[in-house]
């Protein structure tokens, strides 16, 4: 064993940063910064690099090579550094953070789609037997749902090889937004569609009338810290990393680096090109279509650049608006079909067996069967609920997306909180360290409450923000998501602990 681990071949730093990179980087974060802040996302994206992003990372680095050997993933870090009520409530939140991904993705999936198909997105005008559109692409995210459980249930290897042709195909489209934008800004003599006047007002207040509050501003703050999101898996890599006392620490600034400037760039881009009072400001316009409004805003705009026709320009951007629409679509299939029942598998096999009630424990054929039936149910439920809740497409957009960045940035709290306590062990002889940043438990204090308060002042300020402005219905939907699971997992851990003590009695 020893023999195969010192054979095998180790990362080196540019591999290194180039997996963290596709780990994290995400193409959508750029249009949608843009649209909700205009060039002032910048700065936050910047500030939560140095914020959140590098000292986070730091601790999943420690905590992967620290139990580098357990199979539990988070769970393992939390319970051996706190303990196993703490750990189950945690990482159940940070599972249910992926059913509010479901639940937002399965809604949304259709606006790729219809991208693909029409060249534009017409989700706001369908209609099935009479309903409203909204309502329309709830039942359809009903559907995919039972979709989605049913073939995953039945292994999706082949599906997920396909729809990995997406990925890559995402990955070319920063070059394209990069590329094409300086040659639409080449084209109009260096004219910025989304002109900059005075550079820090430009840079510091948005042009979209809903973000002109100090509070709409700070809840912000949430997307720029999603935007950094998947850190967990970064873990793992560092007992793969040659020499990782020093490939590792260096790998992740540069590719904390390289990711900001990367999404600094693509915002910047989207200006080269997107005049946000002519493009953006419209009604149809949504955080869960404005990446395909942008693109297929720079195919028209290239068109206009090259001299083509009006017809030939919209034409181009209903192409661009295609490729990326198809592009979103088979990678949005494939995350789906493999987060259906991943996260659920990894809960479960983590926390202890006598946790489940029934057969929600059992694994049939590598997978959680019956559970992914209660979390079909679950979700189904929770899709109906909000888009038969009211408000018309970009109200439920914003909503779903809203609830998925709360929702996958609270369990980032669990992990920052626990370390301190992981620390003091370590430095206590109690667990291996294999690779430390945080050579104190001052140091390590320190780090875990920036990152912590940072991230819980931020969730804050996004829950808060629309009962300020009088949306209850928005504040009540991203509170009670998490709330709800981390009662269940409260409940059912204490469940477990009463029944676990009396057998030991």
């Amino acid at each position: 064993m020893a023999g195969n681990t010192n054979t095998a071949k180790k990362l080196t730093l540019v591999p290194l940063i180039l997996m963290i990179f596709t780990s994290v980087f995400g193409f959508a974060n750029m249009p949608r910064g843009f649209y909700l802040m205009g060039y002032a996302a910048i700065p936050w994206y910047i500030l939560s690099a140095l914020i959140f992003f590098i000292p986070y990372a730091f601790m999943m680095a420690e905590y992967g090579a620290a139990y580098r050997h357990e199979t539990g993933g988070m769970y393992s870090w939390m319970e051996k550094s706190v303990g196993g009520k703490f750990a189950f409530v945690g990482t159940f939140m940070w599972y249910a953070s992926y059913i509010i991904w479901m639940v937002n993705v399965a809604s949304s999936i259709w606006i790729p789609l219809s991208n693909f198909i029409f060249g534009e997105d017409r989700t706001a005008t369908w209609s099935l037997l009479g309903l409203g559109s909204t309502q329309t692409l709830g039942i359809l995210g009903a559907l995919w749902i039972l979709l989605v459980t049913f073939v995953a249930s039945k292994g999706v290897e082949k599906i997920t090889k396909i729809t990995s042709v997406g990925g890559t195909a995402i990955l070319a489209l920063n070059f394209v937004l990069l590329i094409g934008g300086i040659f639409v800004l080449i084209s109009n003599g260096g004219q910025f569609a989304e002109p900059i006047v005075d550079v820090a007002k430009s840079f510091t207040k948005s042009p979209n009338p809903s973000y002109q509050t100090s509070l709409t501003v700070l809840s912000f703050l949430v997307f720029a810290i999603f935007a950094f999101g998947g850190l967990e898996v970064l873990g793992g890599l560092v007992d793969q990393t040659e020499n990782a006392e020093t490939t590792f620490p260096k790998g992740l600034t540069i590719a904390a680096i390289v990711i900001s400037v990367g999404y600094a760039v693509g915002i910047f881009a989207c200006g080269m090109f997107t005049n946000w009072n002519q493009v953006l400001s419209s009604e149809n316009v949504h955080m869960g279509n404005v990446a395909y409004v942008v693109i297929q805003n720079l195919g028209y705009q290239i068109g206009q650049s090259l001299n083509l026709s009006q017809a030939v320009s919209i034409t181009m951007g209903a192409w661009f608006a295609r490729f990326v629409g198809l592009s979103m679509f088979l990678a949005l299939t494939g995350a789906f079909f493999t987060l259906a029942y991943s996260p659920l598998k990894t809960l479960i096999q983590g926390s202890p067996k006598e946790v489940w009630p029934g057969k929600l424990g059992e694994i049939k054929h590598g997978m959680p069967l019956f559970a992914m039936k209660v979390q079909a149910i679950i979700v189904i439920a929770m899709i109906l609920a909000i888009s038969f809740g009211g408000g018309a497409a970009a109200e439920f957009f914003s909503i779903l997306v809203l609830m998925t960045n709360v929702a996958m940035t609270l369990p980032y709290m669990f992990l920052s909180s626990a370390f301190p306590l992981f620390k003091k062990k370590q430095l206590e002889g109690k667990v291996d360290k294999p690779f430390m940043v945080y050579k104190s438990y001052g140091a390590a204090l320190t780090a875990a409450i920036v990152v912590t308060v940072f991230v819980g002042f931020a969730n804050v300020f996004t829950i808060i923000e629309p009962a300020m402005e009088g949306s209850i219905f928005k504040t009540v939907m991203m509170i009670l998501g998490p709330l709800v699971f981390g009662v269940i997992a409260f409940i059912l851990y204490t469940i477990y602990e009463n029944k676990y003590n009396k057998n030991k009695r």
